[in-house]
Protein backbone atom coordinates (compact mmCIF):
# COMPACT_ATOMS: atom_id res chain seq x y z
CA UNK A 1 0.00 0.00 0.00
CA UNK A 2 2.80 2.19 0.48
CA UNK A 3 3.54 2.30 -3.35
CA UNK A 4 -0.03 3.19 -4.04
CA UNK A 5 0.54 7.20 -3.70
CA UNK A 6 3.33 6.83 -6.28
CA UNK A 7 1.95 4.63 -8.55
CA UNK A 8 -1.01 7.33 -8.76
CA UNK A 9 1.33 9.96 -9.78
CA UNK A 10 2.51 7.99 -12.31
CA UNK A 11 -1.08 7.31 -14.07
CA UNK A 12 -1.40 11.21 -13.59
CA UNK A 13 1.69 12.12 -15.35
CA UNK A 14 0.95 9.48 -18.12
CA UNK A 15 -2.84 10.96 -18.77
CA UNK A 16 -0.93 14.36 -18.94
CA UNK A 17 1.61 13.76 -21.53
CA UNK A 18 -1.48 11.58 -23.55
CA UNK A 19 -3.97 14.66 -23.38
CA UNK A 20 -0.69 16.93 -24.73
CA UNK A 21 0.09 14.84 -27.44
CA UNK A 22 -3.52 14.78 -28.36
CA UNK A 23 -3.85 18.06 -28.50
CA UNK A 24 -0.97 18.89 -31.08
CA UNK A 25 -1.97 16.45 -33.21
CA UNK A 26 -5.80 18.21 -33.48
CA UNK A 27 -3.92 21.52 -34.15
CA UNK A 28 -1.90 20.14 -36.82
CA UNK A 29 -5.07 18.22 -38.36
CA UNK A 30 -6.75 22.17 -38.30
CA UNK A 31 -3.71 23.99 -39.48
CA UNK A 32 -3.79 21.22 -42.36
CA UNK A 33 -7.71 22.03 -43.30
CA UNK A 34 -6.68 25.57 -42.91
CA UNK A 35 -3.80 25.40 -45.47
CA UNK A 36 -6.05 23.15 -47.61
CA UNK A 37 -8.85 25.97 -47.54
CA UNK A 38 -6.06 28.83 -47.95
CA UNK A 39 -5.09 26.81 -51.62
CA UNK A 40 -8.44 27.32 -52.71
CA UNK A 41 -8.41 31.15 -52.03
CA UNK A 42 -7.12 34.08 -54.14
CA UNK A 43 -4.44 35.74 -52.68
CA UNK A 44 -4.39 39.35 -54.90
CA UNK A 45 -1.04 40.42 -54.85
CA UNK A 46 -0.40 44.23 -54.61
CA UNK A 47 3.30 44.38 -55.16
CA UNK A 48 2.82 42.31 -59.18
CA UNK A 49 4.82 44.01 -61.60
CA UNK A 50 1.41 43.97 -63.48
CA UNK A 51 -0.23 45.43 -60.90
CA UNK A 52 2.55 48.28 -59.69
CA UNK A 53 2.73 49.34 -63.69
CA UNK A 54 -1.61 50.15 -64.08
CA UNK A 55 -1.79 51.48 -60.39
CA UNK A 56 1.36 54.41 -61.37
CA UNK A 57 -1.27 55.34 -63.89
CA UNK A 58 -4.02 55.64 -62.06
CA UNK A 59 -1.32 57.70 -59.60
CA UNK A 60 0.24 59.56 -61.63
CA UNK A 61 -1.37 61.73 -65.03
CA UNK A 62 -4.93 59.99 -64.17
CA UNK A 63 -4.99 61.33 -60.82
CA UNK A 64 -3.60 65.05 -61.94
CA UNK A 65 -6.85 64.23 -64.59
CA UNK A 66 -9.53 63.93 -61.62
CA UNK A 67 -7.78 67.07 -60.23
CA UNK A 68 -8.57 69.19 -62.87
CA UNK A 69 -12.01 67.74 -63.34
CA UNK A 70 -12.76 68.63 -59.97
CA UNK A 71 -11.91 72.29 -60.47
CA UNK A 72 -13.93 72.76 -63.87
CA UNK A 73 -16.61 70.91 -61.64
CA UNK A 74 -20.42 70.96 -62.62
CA UNK A 75 -21.44 68.25 -65.13
CA UNK A 76 -17.79 67.23 -65.57
CA UNK A 77 -17.11 67.02 -62.25
CA UNK A 78 -20.20 64.40 -61.87
CA UNK A 79 -19.06 62.27 -64.59
CA UNK A 80 -15.54 62.60 -63.80
CA UNK A 81 -17.09 60.41 -60.37
CA UNK A 82 -18.58 57.70 -62.86
CA UNK A 83 -15.30 57.53 -64.77
CA UNK A 84 -13.11 56.84 -61.33
CA UNK A 85 -15.47 54.32 -60.54
CA UNK A 86 -14.69 52.64 -63.75
CA UNK A 87 -11.14 52.68 -63.21
CA UNK A 88 -11.21 51.09 -59.76
CA UNK A 89 -13.49 48.22 -61.18
CA UNK A 90 -10.50 47.74 -63.98
CA UNK A 91 -7.85 47.72 -61.35
CA UNK A 92 -9.29 44.94 -59.55
CA UNK A 93 -9.84 42.55 -62.68
CA UNK A 94 -6.10 43.89 -63.83
CA UNK A 95 -5.04 42.68 -60.13
CA UNK A 96 -6.84 39.59 -60.60
CA UNK A 97 -5.04 37.77 -63.59
CA UNK A 98 -1.65 37.27 -62.35
CA UNK A 99 -3.03 34.86 -59.66
CA UNK A 100 -5.94 33.09 -61.81
CA UNK A 101 -6.34 31.20 -64.62
CA UNK A 102 -8.70 32.29 -67.76
CA UNK A 103 -12.56 32.15 -66.81
CA UNK A 104 -15.33 30.42 -68.91
CA UNK A 105 -17.02 32.64 -70.94
CA UNK A 106 -20.09 32.62 -68.70
CA UNK A 107 -17.41 33.86 -65.63
CA UNK A 108 -15.89 36.49 -68.21
CA UNK A 109 -19.44 37.79 -68.72
CA UNK A 110 -20.29 37.73 -65.19
CA UNK A 111 -16.77 39.65 -64.57
CA UNK A 112 -17.10 42.17 -66.95
CA UNK A 113 -20.79 43.01 -66.48
CA UNK A 114 -19.98 45.76 -63.34
CA UNK A 115 -17.72 47.42 -65.65
CA UNK A 116 -20.24 47.55 -68.73
CA UNK A 117 -23.02 49.04 -66.88
CA UNK A 118 -20.31 51.83 -64.82
CA UNK A 119 -19.51 52.56 -69.02
CA UNK A 120 -23.02 52.71 -70.10
CA UNK A 121 -23.89 55.01 -67.36
CA UNK A 122 -21.12 57.36 -68.21
CA UNK A 123 -22.78 57.80 -71.45
CA UNK A 124 -26.08 58.07 -70.33
CA UNK A 125 -24.73 60.75 -68.18
CA UNK A 126 -24.13 62.82 -71.15
CA UNK A 127 -27.28 61.98 -73.17
CA UNK A 128 -29.17 63.75 -70.26
CA UNK A 129 -27.18 66.95 -70.10
CA UNK A 130 -26.67 67.45 -73.89
CA UNK A 131 -27.79 71.40 -72.99
CA UNK A 132 -25.02 71.82 -70.88
CA UNK A 133 -22.15 73.98 -71.67
CA UNK A 134 -19.97 71.48 -71.01
CA UNK A 135 -21.11 69.11 -74.10
CA UNK A 136 -17.62 68.45 -75.60
CA UNK A 137 -15.99 67.60 -72.32
CA UNK A 138 -18.77 65.19 -71.40
CA UNK A 139 -18.68 63.88 -75.41
CA UNK A 140 -14.81 63.83 -75.05
CA UNK A 141 -15.12 60.99 -72.03
CA UNK A 142 -18.24 59.05 -73.06
CA UNK A 143 -16.64 58.23 -76.64
CA UNK A 144 -13.51 57.06 -75.68
CA UNK A 145 -14.12 55.95 -72.28
CA UNK A 146 -15.04 52.48 -73.89
CA UNK A 147 -11.44 52.07 -74.31
CA UNK A 148 -11.48 50.35 -70.80
CA UNK A 149 -13.25 47.60 -72.30
CA UNK A 150 -9.90 46.36 -73.88
CA UNK A 151 -9.34 43.64 -70.62
CA UNK A 152 -12.13 41.62 -73.26
CA UNK A 153 -10.33 42.17 -76.30
CA UNK A 154 -8.33 39.82 -77.96
CA UNK A 155 -5.70 39.50 -80.20
CA UNK A 156 -5.48 43.42 -80.19
CA UNK A 157 -6.33 45.50 -77.24
CA UNK A 158 -3.10 48.20 -77.69
CA UNK A 159 -5.28 49.21 -81.43
CA UNK A 160 -8.67 49.27 -79.70
CA UNK A 161 -7.28 51.66 -77.34
CA UNK A 162 -5.93 53.45 -80.24
CA UNK A 163 -9.14 53.45 -81.59
CA UNK A 164 -11.48 55.20 -78.84
CA UNK A 165 -8.76 57.32 -78.06
CA UNK A 166 -9.76 59.04 -81.72
CA UNK A 167 -13.27 58.63 -81.62
CA UNK A 168 -13.16 60.82 -78.76
CA UNK A 169 -10.50 63.16 -80.71
CA UNK A 170 -13.19 65.40 -82.66
CA UNK A 171 -15.07 66.66 -79.44
CA UNK A 172 -11.36 67.32 -77.33
CA UNK A 173 -10.20 69.17 -80.69
CA UNK A 174 -13.63 71.32 -79.86
CA UNK A 175 -12.64 72.01 -75.81
CA UNK A 176 -8.87 72.68 -77.05
CA UNK A 177 -10.28 75.46 -80.23
CA UNK A 178 -13.16 76.90 -77.13
CA UNK A 179 -10.72 77.53 -74.46
CA UNK A 180 -6.97 77.14 -76.27
CA UNK A 181 -6.79 81.32 -75.61
CA UNK A 182 -9.43 81.44 -72.53
CA UNK A 183 -8.33 78.80 -69.66
CA UNK A 184 -5.29 76.63 -69.42
CA UNK A 185 -7.15 74.59 -67.16
CA UNK A 186 -9.34 73.03 -70.03
CA UNK A 187 -6.72 72.33 -72.08
CA UNK A 188 -4.83 70.62 -69.70
CA UNK A 189 -7.56 68.63 -69.05
CA UNK A 190 -7.91 67.04 -72.78
CA UNK A 191 -4.40 66.79 -72.61
CA UNK A 192 -3.73 65.02 -69.54
CA UNK A 193 -6.75 62.51 -70.31
CA UNK A 194 -4.90 61.80 -73.84
CA UNK A 195 -2.04 61.32 -71.52
CA UNK A 196 -3.81 58.85 -69.68
CA UNK A 197 -5.33 56.87 -72.00
CA UNK A 198 -2.20 56.74 -74.03
CA UNK A 199 -0.35 55.34 -71.27
CA UNK A 200 -2.87 52.63 -70.74
CA UNK A 201 -1.48 51.66 -74.82
CA UNK A 202 1.68 51.75 -73.69
CA UNK A 203 0.84 49.50 -70.59
CA UNK A 204 -1.16 47.04 -72.75
CA UNK A 205 1.95 46.50 -75.13
CA UNK A 206 4.17 45.55 -72.24
CA UNK A 207 2.05 43.27 -70.25
CA UNK A 208 -1.34 42.16 -72.13
CA UNK A 209 0.10 42.60 -76.02
CA UNK A 210 -2.20 39.77 -77.51
CA UNK A 211 -4.85 40.12 -74.64
CA UNK A 212 -5.68 40.03 -70.91
CA UNK A 213 -2.69 38.13 -69.65
CA UNK A 214 -4.32 35.34 -67.06
CA UNK A 215 -2.01 33.25 -65.38
CA UNK A 216 -2.34 29.70 -66.58
CA UNK A 217 -0.82 27.67 -63.30
CA UNK A 218 -4.02 30.10 -60.86
CA UNK A 219 -6.62 29.56 -59.08
CA UNK A 220 -10.66 29.58 -60.20
CA UNK A 221 -11.81 32.97 -60.38
CA UNK A 222 -15.11 31.72 -59.26
CA UNK A 223 -14.11 32.37 -55.98
CA UNK A 224 -13.01 35.92 -55.97
CA UNK A 225 -14.58 38.98 -54.31
CA UNK A 226 -15.29 40.72 -57.32
CA UNK A 227 -18.00 38.07 -58.61
CA UNK A 228 -19.64 37.27 -55.39
CA UNK A 229 -21.18 40.12 -53.06
CA UNK A 230 -20.16 39.28 -49.28
CA UNK A 231 -23.05 37.50 -47.54
CA UNK A 232 -25.54 39.64 -45.54
CA UNK A 233 -25.28 39.71 -41.60
CA UNK A 234 -27.66 38.49 -39.45
CA UNK A 235 -29.73 36.65 -41.75
CA UNK A 236 -30.51 32.63 -41.19
CA UNK A 237 -29.73 31.10 -44.66
CA UNK A 238 -32.86 28.94 -46.56
CA UNK A 239 -32.82 25.49 -45.35
CA UNK A 240 -32.10 22.93 -47.82
CA UNK A 241 -33.98 21.61 -50.57
CA UNK A 242 -35.81 18.33 -49.73
CA UNK A 243 -34.68 14.76 -51.43
CA UNK A 244 -35.82 14.19 -55.10
CA UNK A 245 -39.12 12.21 -55.72
CA UNK A 246 -38.32 8.49 -55.87
CA UNK A 247 -37.65 6.58 -59.27
CA UNK A 248 -40.80 5.06 -60.94
CA UNK A 249 -41.53 1.15 -60.13
CA UNK A 250 -40.85 -1.18 -62.91
CA UNK A 251 -44.41 -1.94 -63.48
CA UNK A 252 -44.78 2.06 -64.43
CA UNK A 253 -42.06 2.01 -66.23
CA UNK A 254 -43.38 -0.87 -68.31
CA UNK A 255 -46.92 0.48 -68.45
CA UNK A 256 -44.70 4.33 -70.31
CA UNK A 257 -43.09 1.75 -72.61
CA UNK A 258 -46.13 -0.46 -73.67
CA UNK A 259 -47.59 2.10 -76.27
CA UNK A 260 -44.44 3.36 -77.87
CA UNK A 261 -43.87 0.10 -78.63
CA UNK A 262 -47.01 -0.99 -79.63
CA UNK A 263 -46.73 2.18 -82.27
CA UNK A 264 -43.09 1.16 -83.58
CA UNK A 265 -44.34 -2.58 -83.63
CA UNK A 266 -47.43 -0.91 -85.90
CA UNK A 267 -45.14 1.00 -88.32
CA UNK A 268 -42.78 -1.42 -89.43
CA UNK A 269 -45.84 -4.11 -90.33
CA UNK A 270 -46.70 -1.17 -92.73
CA UNK A 271 -43.82 -0.71 -93.50
CA UNK A 272 -42.53 -4.47 -94.46
CA UNK A 273 -46.10 -5.16 -96.54
CA UNK A 274 -43.43 -5.08 -100.07
CA UNK A 275 -45.79 -3.43 -102.69
CA UNK A 276 -48.65 -3.87 -100.70
CA UNK A 277 -47.66 -0.71 -99.28
CA UNK A 278 -48.62 1.57 -101.96
CA UNK A 279 -51.79 -0.39 -102.69
CA UNK A 280 -54.51 2.46 -101.31
CA UNK A 281 -52.54 5.64 -103.24
CA UNK A 282 -54.62 6.96 -105.97
CA UNK A 283 -53.47 7.25 -109.68
CA UNK A 284 -52.65 9.85 -111.64
CA UNK A 285 -54.22 10.19 -114.73
CA UNK A 286 -52.83 12.06 -117.90
CA UNK A 287 -56.07 14.82 -117.66
CA UNK A 288 -54.46 15.35 -114.23
CA UNK A 289 -50.82 16.12 -115.09
CA UNK A 290 -50.03 20.50 -115.48
CA UNK A 291 -47.10 19.30 -118.44
CA UNK A 292 -50.53 17.55 -121.24
CA UNK A 293 -53.17 20.22 -119.70
CA UNK A 294 -51.62 23.79 -119.34
CA UNK A 295 -54.87 25.07 -118.44
CA UNK A 296 -54.53 23.58 -115.03
CA UNK A 297 -51.27 25.92 -114.22
CA UNK A 298 -53.50 28.74 -113.89
CA UNK A 299 -55.72 26.98 -111.35
CA UNK A 300 -55.24 27.24 -107.52
CA UNK A 301 -55.52 23.92 -105.94
CA UNK A 302 -57.23 25.71 -102.59
CA UNK A 303 -58.92 28.75 -103.19
CA UNK A 304 -57.97 31.27 -100.83
CA UNK A 305 -59.93 32.34 -98.30
CA UNK A 306 -59.36 35.48 -96.34
CA UNK A 307 -59.13 35.18 -92.51
CA UNK A 308 -62.27 35.82 -90.12
CA UNK A 309 -62.16 39.44 -88.56
CA UNK A 310 -60.09 39.27 -85.38
CA UNK A 311 -58.29 35.98 -85.77
CA UNK A 312 -54.44 38.11 -86.72
CA UNK A 313 -53.36 40.95 -85.01
CA UNK A 314 -50.25 42.18 -85.81
CA UNK A 315 -47.67 42.23 -83.33
CA UNK A 316 -46.48 46.01 -82.42
CA UNK A 317 -42.80 46.58 -83.75
CA UNK A 318 -40.44 48.62 -81.38
CA UNK A 319 -41.33 52.12 -82.85
CA UNK A 320 -44.56 52.06 -81.50
CA UNK A 321 -42.53 51.18 -77.68
CA UNK A 322 -40.75 54.52 -78.36
CA UNK A 323 -41.65 57.67 -75.64
CA UNK A 324 -42.90 60.51 -77.52
CA UNK A 325 -41.06 63.17 -75.80
CA UNK A 326 -42.78 66.84 -75.86
CA UNK A 327 -41.40 69.35 -78.20
CA UNK A 328 -39.48 72.07 -76.87
CA UNK A 329 -38.46 75.82 -78.26
CA UNK A 330 -37.69 78.00 -75.66
CA UNK A 331 -34.63 80.54 -74.31
CA UNK A 332 -32.73 78.86 -71.42
CA UNK A 333 -30.14 81.38 -70.37
CA UNK A 334 -27.62 82.25 -73.45
CA UNK A 335 -28.72 79.51 -75.61
CA UNK A 336 -31.85 79.03 -77.51
CA UNK A 337 -33.17 75.31 -76.81
CA UNK A 338 -35.57 73.07 -80.18
CA UNK A 339 -35.86 69.71 -79.42
CA UNK A 340 -38.41 66.97 -80.63
CA UNK A 341 -40.01 69.00 -82.79
CA UNK A 342 -41.60 67.00 -85.87
CA UNK A 343 -43.23 68.37 -88.74
CA UNK A 344 -43.07 71.92 -88.07
CA UNK A 345 -41.95 74.23 -91.14
CA UNK A 346 -42.57 77.61 -89.05
CA UNK A 347 -39.52 77.71 -86.45
CA UNK A 348 -38.22 80.99 -86.41
CA UNK A 349 -35.72 82.91 -84.06
CA UNK A 350 -36.20 86.22 -84.35
CA UNK A 351 -34.63 87.96 -80.62
CA UNK A 352 -30.79 87.01 -80.88
CA UNK A 353 -27.62 88.25 -79.92
CA UNK A 354 -24.03 87.75 -80.64
CA UNK A 355 -23.12 85.94 -77.32
CA UNK A 356 -26.44 83.45 -77.93
CA UNK A 357 -26.32 79.76 -79.18
CA UNK A 358 -28.98 77.50 -80.59
CA UNK A 359 -28.95 74.01 -79.54
CA UNK A 360 -30.89 71.75 -82.28
CA UNK A 361 -32.07 67.99 -81.38
CA UNK A 362 -33.91 65.50 -82.47
CA UNK A 363 -35.92 67.19 -84.73
CA UNK A 364 -37.71 65.48 -87.72
CA UNK A 365 -39.12 67.09 -91.29
CA UNK A 366 -38.74 71.07 -89.71
CA UNK A 367 -37.74 74.49 -91.18
CA UNK A 368 -35.83 76.52 -88.62
CA UNK A 369 -35.14 80.10 -89.46
CA UNK A 370 -32.48 81.99 -87.72
CA UNK A 371 -32.78 85.56 -87.77
CA UNK A 372 -29.51 88.25 -86.97
CA UNK A 373 -26.12 87.15 -85.93
CA UNK A 374 -25.52 84.29 -83.18
CA UNK A 375 -21.93 82.84 -81.54
CA UNK A 376 -23.01 79.40 -83.12
CA UNK A 377 -25.47 76.48 -84.05
CA UNK A 378 -25.53 72.73 -83.20
CA UNK A 379 -27.78 70.37 -85.11
CA UNK A 380 -27.88 66.80 -83.13
CA UNK A 381 -29.20 63.85 -84.08
CA UNK A 382 -31.74 65.35 -86.91
CA UNK A 383 -33.52 64.05 -89.94
CA UNK A 384 -35.39 65.61 -93.22
CA UNK A 385 -34.70 69.25 -91.39
CA UNK A 386 -33.97 72.42 -93.39
CA UNK A 387 -31.78 75.40 -91.65
CA UNK A 388 -31.24 79.30 -92.77
CA UNK A 389 -29.00 81.12 -90.14
CA UNK A 390 -27.77 84.86 -91.42
CA UNK A 391 -24.40 85.61 -89.44
CA UNK A 392 -22.30 83.60 -86.90
CA UNK A 393 -19.34 84.37 -84.79
CA UNK A 394 -17.87 81.11 -84.54
CA UNK A 395 -19.26 78.08 -85.87
CA UNK A 396 -22.08 75.89 -87.59
CA UNK A 397 -22.20 72.33 -86.42
CA UNK A 398 -24.04 69.37 -87.51
CA UNK A 399 -24.21 65.57 -85.26
CA UNK A 400 -25.56 62.68 -85.89
CA UNK A 401 -27.62 63.85 -88.71
CA UNK A 402 -29.35 62.58 -92.10
CA UNK A 403 -30.67 64.32 -94.68
CA UNK A 404 -30.07 67.73 -94.26
CA UNK A 405 -30.10 71.06 -95.89
CA UNK A 406 -28.30 74.21 -94.57
CA UNK A 407 -28.25 77.59 -96.02
CA UNK A 408 -25.48 80.23 -95.21
CA UNK A 409 -27.02 83.69 -95.95
CA UNK A 410 -24.12 85.92 -94.47
CA UNK A 411 -20.75 85.66 -92.38
CA UNK A 412 -19.91 82.02 -91.24
CA UNK A 413 -16.22 81.20 -90.41
CA UNK A 414 -16.66 77.46 -89.72
CA UNK A 415 -18.76 74.56 -90.74
CA UNK A 416 -18.18 71.05 -88.60
CA UNK A 417 -19.91 67.59 -90.28
CA UNK A 418 -19.66 64.50 -87.68
CA UNK A 419 -21.33 61.02 -88.29
CA UNK A 420 -23.74 62.79 -90.60
CA UNK A 421 -24.75 61.19 -93.90
CA UNK A 422 -26.79 63.10 -96.72
CA UNK A 423 -25.74 66.91 -96.17
CA UNK A 424 -26.30 69.89 -98.67
CA UNK A 425 -24.59 72.92 -97.87
CA UNK A 426 -25.71 76.44 -99.40
CA UNK A 427 -23.26 79.30 -99.33
CA UNK A 428 -23.89 82.96 -99.71
CA UNK A 429 -21.12 85.54 -101.23
CA UNK A 430 -20.14 86.40 -98.10
CA UNK A 431 -19.33 83.48 -96.77
CA UNK A 432 -17.19 82.05 -99.40
CA UNK A 433 -13.98 81.57 -97.62
CA UNK A 434 -15.66 79.20 -95.13
CA UNK A 435 -13.56 76.30 -93.52
CA UNK A 436 -15.41 72.84 -93.81
CA UNK A 437 -14.00 70.11 -91.13
CA UNK A 438 -15.67 66.43 -91.66
CA UNK A 439 -15.44 63.38 -90.14
CA UNK A 440 -16.79 60.00 -90.59
CA UNK A 441 -19.51 61.49 -92.99
CA UNK A 442 -20.74 60.80 -96.07
CA UNK A 443 -23.01 62.38 -99.27
CA UNK A 444 -21.69 66.01 -98.40
CA UNK A 445 -22.61 68.33 -100.78
CA UNK A 446 -21.70 72.48 -101.03
CA UNK A 447 -23.63 74.65 -103.60
CA UNK A 448 -21.61 78.09 -104.80
CA UNK A 449 -23.93 80.64 -105.76
CA UNK A 450 -22.92 81.83 -110.11
CA UNK A 451 -23.34 84.49 -111.35
CA UNK A 452 -26.54 84.25 -113.44
CA UNK A 453 -28.10 83.06 -109.21
CA UNK A 454 -28.24 79.79 -109.70
CA UNK A 455 -25.84 77.14 -107.75
CA UNK A 456 -23.07 74.80 -108.66
CA UNK A 457 -22.71 71.79 -106.76
CA UNK A 458 -19.35 70.48 -105.81
CA UNK A 459 -18.91 66.89 -103.53
CA UNK A 460 -17.24 67.12 -100.84
CA UNK A 461 -14.56 64.06 -100.87
CA UNK A 462 -15.05 60.77 -99.18
CA UNK A 463 -11.80 58.76 -100.01
CA UNK A 464 -8.75 58.77 -99.53
CA UNK A 465 -5.23 57.80 -100.77
CA UNK A 466 -1.80 57.28 -98.75
CA UNK A 467 1.31 56.82 -99.26
CA UNK A 468 4.88 57.07 -97.93
CA UNK A 469 7.48 59.26 -99.08
CA UNK A 470 10.81 58.17 -97.38
CA UNK A 471 10.02 60.75 -94.53
CA UNK A 472 6.04 60.44 -93.83
CA UNK A 473 3.04 60.01 -94.65
CA UNK A 474 1.33 62.26 -98.02
CA UNK A 475 -2.41 62.05 -97.92
CA UNK A 476 -4.09 62.60 -101.71
CA UNK A 477 -8.27 62.55 -102.31
CA UNK A 478 -9.02 60.13 -104.93
CA UNK A 479 -11.16 61.62 -107.59
CA UNK A 480 -14.37 60.78 -108.50
CA UNK A 481 -15.18 59.77 -112.02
Amino acid sequence: MSDLPKLITRLENAVCKLEGLSNRTGAAAAGGADAQNNTNQIQIDEMHPVVVAYKEILNGPFAHFLQLSQQIGSEVGTQIELVKDAFNMQIAIVSLAPQCKAPEQTELVELFKPLADKVQEIQNFREKNRPSKFINHLSTISESIPALFWVSVSPTPGPYVKEMIDAGQFYSNRVLMEYKDKDKTHVDWVKTWIQTLTEVQQYIKQHHTTGLSWNPRGGSISGASVLKASPSVGKVPPPPPGPPPPPPSMAELNTLAQPASNTHAALFQQINQGEEVTKGLRKVTSDMMTHKNPSLRFQSATPYKSPAPGAFRPVPGPESFKTVKPPKFELQGKKWIIEHQNGNQNLIINDTQMNQAVYVFSCTDCLIQVKGKVNSITIDNCKKTSVTFENLVSSVEFINCQRIKAQALGKIPTISIDKTDGIEIYLGKDSLDVEVVTSKSSEMNILVPKADGDFAEFPVPEQFKTTWNGKGLVTTVIEQA
